[in-house]
């Protein structure tokens, strides 16, 4: 399913939710509208959390059907609350960079990393999701979850991105995708969006054609 939604007038859907196939972990301060529309559209479980003291969930954490990578800044008693509402695999990014949905995208069959990532963060990656891990830029930008939307089913890609790394990607994460923008011309999809192999949401300017883009390129053909 597709909707688009904003969360009080904020298009960067992505940079506040973190989500795989089983569940969301949003901000205190969502609109329980929004959740219904999280739930309906995802088909996902709720858990509300702060991540590192932020509503920032979606940027300091990334996972898939195995489990989740978090922020090194997470507070203890945030992770116990995420692994007492069932998000039992949970790995800390052992490195310095603490905005994990940035330099990180994964999907059940691989990861893409920022090359600026440690080998010890990438072990620690590939254990805890089960995947292996490439490094790699995009478009020239080393924001690697910021630039692209992946699930399961496929993957929206910065608007910039060259046929190679379209190629490289689909090796990668074993699906196919394409280009798009979100939010009237946005290119950082992977912010601005969130996805799993249920559906996706993104901003309410999204045009038309952006959607159509999307809904193609995601694996959606039939949601409509």
């Amino acid at each position: 399913m597709l909707k688009r939604i904003n969360l009080t007038g904020n298009p960067n859907l992505g940079v506040y939710i973190a989500v795989n196939d089983d569940v969301a972990i949003v901000p205190h301060n969502i609109l329980d509208s929004r959740l219904e529309d999280l739930k309906q559209a995802l088909d996902v479980n709720i858990v509300i959390s702060s991540i590192a003291g932020s509503n920032l969930a979606g940027a300091l954490m990334v996972g898939n059907s195995n489990g989740f990578i978090v922020s090194p800044q997470i507070f203890e008693k945030e992770l116990n609350a995420l692994k007492e509402a069932g998000i039992e695999n949970i790995a800390l990014l052992p490195d310095k960079y603490t905005a994990v949905g940035n330099i990180l995208a994964a999907n059940d069959n691989g990861a893409i990393v920022s090359p600026k990532v440690s080998d010890n963060a990438i072990n620690v990656i590939e254990e805890t999701l089960n995947v292996d891990v490439e490094k790699s830029t995009i478009a020239g930008y080393d924001i690697i979850g910021s630039l692209m939307a992946v699930t399961n089913k496929g993957f929206l890609i910065h608007k910039d991105s060259k046929p190679d790394e379209i190629t490289f990607v689909e090796k990668v994460f074993g699906v196919e995708g394409n280009i798009g923008t979100v939010n009237r011309g946005l290119p950082l999809v992977g912010a601005c969006s969130i996805s799993n192999s249920k559906g996706v949401i993104v901003g309410e300017d999204t045009t038309g054609p952006e959607m159509a883009r999307v809904e193609e390129s995601l694996g959606f053909l039939d949601s409509f």
